[in-house]
């Protein structure tokens, strides 16, 4: 009877030891409205925004005021258009700079970048969601590829999404949903890519050539922290026709010993092979 009686208590005074979080609408919706202007189709009018978010449109107007008085964001005189400002990069550089692996990164992705004739970068993870760069090391290739400090893309896509789905504990259905939803440029065979997937693990590096983008090659490894989660990843791109297997494989294992050097540079204990 005892033991019966104490779980419930336990999980009552587990219950009011978490902190109440109060709700702040006005707070929510101005995240909400930044947030809808970076992953959007550029710039919007105030009906657009409040249609989308399902905000009365004169408490969107005042939010976007303040956002723009702030330098958040931006409207165009003319088209009364908004977008997101450029008082969101301080902010953004902050972040990158204090979160310690733009700085233990960057050696690395300079190294690869001059020894292989590649483009590095250094992207952090969130969840399934999306990546985003906060690193890079440009060489000087033969075709332009869009691609800087703040680019997001989609979390599994690219030879970088196959780390994050090896690492991932989320459930099967939801990674295959989110694959279907991803833009290529020849789609890899789910089957085929869960393979890729799988090998991940035990080569230490994934490799996507052609699929993303034609006749490039993409190769990622993942940045493991001590309890072998992922939430970074080292990334080179180059011209496949510059990328046989050996280079590949040698690119790969030198990539994977940069991981591991930024990873232990964070303080990092731990490191997948």
């Amino acid at each position: 009877m005892r033991s019966e009686v104490a779980a419930p208590v336990q999980k009552s005074r587990a219950r009011s030891a978490m902190p109440t979080i109060r709700q702040v609408p006005a707070v929510s919706r101005a995240i909400a409205i930044l947030r809808l202007l970076g992953n959007g189709e550029g710039a919007a009018g105030v009906k657009a925004i409040a249609q989308t978010l399902g905000l009365v449109p004169s408490t969107c107007l005042h939010i976007l005021r303040v956002l723009v008085k702030e330098g958040l964001v931006e409207v165009d005189p003319v088209t009364k258009r908004y977008s997101l400002g450029v008082g969101m990069l301080p902010l953004a550089r902050d972040v990158i700079r204090n979160r310690g692996f733009q700085s233990a990164v960057q050696p690395v992705l300079d190294g690869l970048s001059q020894r292989y004739g590649v483009v590095s970068v250094g992207v952090e993870v969130s969840g399934l969601d999306h990546m985003i760069v906060v690193a890079i090391s440009k060489a000087q290739l033969p075709l332009r590829l869009h691609v800087d400090i703040g680019s997001r893309f989609p979390a599994l896509i690219s030879a970088t999404g196959r780390c994050v789905a090896a690492y991932t504990d989320q459930p099967p259905k939801e990674i295959e949903r989110r694959f279907r939803e991803l833009r290529w440029h020849r789609t890899p065979n789910f089957s085929t890519w869960l393979k890729e997937v799988a090998a991940v693990r035990r080569k230490g590096y994934s490799v996507d050539r052609g699929n993303y983008i034609p006749g490039v090659t993409v190769v990622a490894v993942p940045v493991l922290d001590a309890s072998m989660h992922m939430t970074r990843s080292i990334v080179s791109i180059g011209l496949s026709q510059q990328i046989d297997s050996a280079t590949m494989a040698e690119l790969g294992e030198g990539m994977r010993r940069g991981a591991q050097s930024a990873a232990t540079n964070m303080g990092f204990s731990t490191h997948g092979s």
